[in-house]
Formats: C-alpha cells, sequence, structure tokens
C-alpha cells in the first residue's frame, strides 16, 4: 500500500487500569499527543484509559509505546487501522467518571474482571454445552452476526446491560442452584471486558470474555474453523468486517444506526441519511427533515473533498 493510500495510522486503543488522579496525568498526555502531530480523542477516568488516535505511524508509534511506558497502561489494548485522510478535526483528552459508559458505581474492571480466553481457545469453551455465551453488544450490531447459540440482551446501549443481565440472574438462579460458566464477547473486548467485572460483582464467579474482541477472533481463526455467523459492526465508515477483517457490503441508516445490506439499501423505503425500512414508518417529520440537512451538509462537503464530522471515526 502507497503512502497516497494509506496517509494516516489509526490506533484504537484502551485498558483498565486504577488511574489515582486523571486530572493531573491529562495535560502529560495531551502533550505528547501533539507533540507527536496527533488527533483525536482519549477519555481518561479513575477506571482506566480509552480512545481513538491517528496521525503518522511514526508518531502513533511514539505514542503507544510512551503509554506503555506508564506503570498503569504497561498493558495497553491496541488495535491498528489505516486512513486516506485524517479522521479527526483536533486532538483531545477528556475527563470522565467512565471509560465505557455502564452507570453502575462501584464496578472495578481493572481489578475484579473475568478470565480472558484467548481467539483460538474460543471455540472449545463455546461448545461447552454448561458454557452460557452472551454477547454484550446492543442489538443493532447483533444483527448482522453473532457467534453460534451466543444469548442476544436486546439491548439498546450498554447501560442497559446491567438491568437484563439482573433479570438474566434470576431465571439462572430459578434454574438451578449451581452456578454456570458465563463466556462474554464484545467488538474489542472492552465492553465484555467490564461486563465481567459487574457479573462477578453479583456473585458469579466462573465469567470469562473473548480476549481482543471479535475482531481479534476474526483476525486469527480461520473461516473454515470460525463459529461466527454473519458480520461484525464496526463504528466507523466501513460500517461491518467478515472473516479476515475484510470489509463487508453493509452501509447504515443514520436515522436508526441499523446496518443495511444490499436488499435493504434497494427498498423504497431506503431514504439515505433519512429513513430506511426499520425506521422508515416510525420517525416524526421533525427528525426526518433534522436527518435530511444533515445529509445535505455530508453531500456537499463530499463534492468540495472533505469529510463531515458526521463522518468521522467514532472513538471506541
Amino acid at each position: 500500500m502507497t503512502k497516497s493510500e494509506s496517509s494516516y495510522k489509526v490506533a484504537a486503543l484502551y485498558h483498565f487500569a486504577v488511574v489515582d488522579d486523571p486530572a493531573a496525568l491529562k495535560p502529560e498526555i495531551l502533550a505528547a499527543c501533539e507533540a507527536n502531530g496527533l488527533k483525536g480523542t482519549i477519555l481518561l477516568a479513575p477506571e482506566g484509559i480509552n480512545g481513538t488516535i491517528a496521525g503518522e505511524a511514526a508518531g502513533i508509534d511514539a505514542m503507544i509505546d510512551y503509554l506503555r511506558s506508564l506503570p498503569q497502561f504497561s498493558g495497553l489494548e491496541v488495535k491498528y487501522s489505516a486512513a486516506t485522510d485524517m479522521p479527526f478535526l483536533r486532538m483531545k483528552v477528556r475527563l470522565k467518571k467512565e471509560i465505557v459508559t455502564m452507570g453502575v458505581d462501584g464496578i472495578d474492571a481493572a481489578r475484579a474482571k473475568g478470565d480472558y480466553v484467548d481467539p483460538l481457545d474460543w471455540n472449545a469453551m463455546i461448545a461447552d454445552p454448561d458454557t452460557i455465551v452472551i454477547d454484550t453488544r446492543n442489538a443493532y450490531e447483533v444483527a448482522i452476526g453473532s457467534f453460534e447459540g451466543a444469548i442476544n440482551p436486546d439491548t439498546e446501549t450498554f447501560r442497559d446491560f446491567p438491568a437484563w443481565f439482573d433479570d438474566f440472574s434470576k431465571q439462572l438462579q430459578a434454574k438451578s442452584e449451581k452456578q454456570p460458566k458465563i463466556a462474554m464477547f464484545c467488538t474489542g473486548g472492552i465492553r465484555c471486558e467490564k461486563a465481567t467485572a459487574y457479573v462477578k460483582a453479583q456473585g458469579f464467579g466462573d465469567v470469562h470474555h473473548l480476549k481482543g474482541g471479535i475482531l481479534k477472533y476474526l483476525e486469527n481463526v480461520p473461516e473454515e474453523k470460525s463459529s461466527w455467523k454473519g458480520d461484525c459492526f464496526l463504528f466507523d465508515q466501513r460500517v461491518a468486517v467478515g472473516h479476515g477483517l475484510k470489509e463487508s457490503d453493509y452501509d447504515q441508516c443514520h436515522a436508526c444506526r441499523m446496518p443495511l445490506n444490499a436488499e435493504e439499501r434497494a427498498s423504497e423505503k431506503y431514504v439515505p441519511g433519512e429513513a430506511c425500512p426499520h425506521c422508515y414508518d416510525t420517525k416524526t417529520e421533525e427528525q426526518r427533515q433534522r436527518y435530511r440537512e444533515r445529509q445535505r451538509q455530508v453531500e456537499k462537503a463530499e463534492r468540495e473533498g472533505r469529510q463531515h464530522l458526521a463522518q468521522k471515526i467514532e472513538a471506541a
């Protein structure tokens, strides 16, 4: 791939850790990012770090080395991709209560999470009939792919997961006094890592999660040996990838966030940027007008050869 085809290196990073003073760390990390010519967003919280940054390869590599030199972030999880255009407007380091929002106080994902399962060992774990497999992603993500036999909580946001699990755990306890083995997964590993901490806090001991998430599994496990069915939704312009991380043929409805295949895009109820077969009959005219205006701005930006903010890669 030539430089013109991949001018920027993108790093999606996270790590749960005990951060005693995020406010003191913020200016140091911001200064390091700016010194390396990077743009993007990094979230800092007492529970760790999460973000996506982009820049020249040397700058990204230097920044990752710097972050891993900090004792609390030595185990930083990073996934790399390439971008032909800079996907961010500026560099921001934000202080947050959580690096991935669950909305429950006292969950310690840094010290009380479940056990990692290597992607190459995942098939054996979920094939065990005594293992309950839970997809911790949102319903619109699960709609296009998941692992065989996984339970779909049908949540709209990650904030919904605790309430769903509370109800689900009552069902488990009603069926058997013996605690089950629980295995959870998500796109890149961060949500299921925190979900395992929540589940352990509810008294479950045999709890596991897929290290590196679905993306690491699809990257490392050959398709002929895979237990994954469908495609994996992404929070960037690719929308979805399949085995080997090959880009899939999906677009996304910007009104309801549902991924759309070719058949759905051919529907008379698909209006780019405004509505799709999943939401066409549920949106108000005021909402439709707002979506239409956003789509006009996106198309104008494309004609002018620039990216509109609505098209930017989201921080993981």
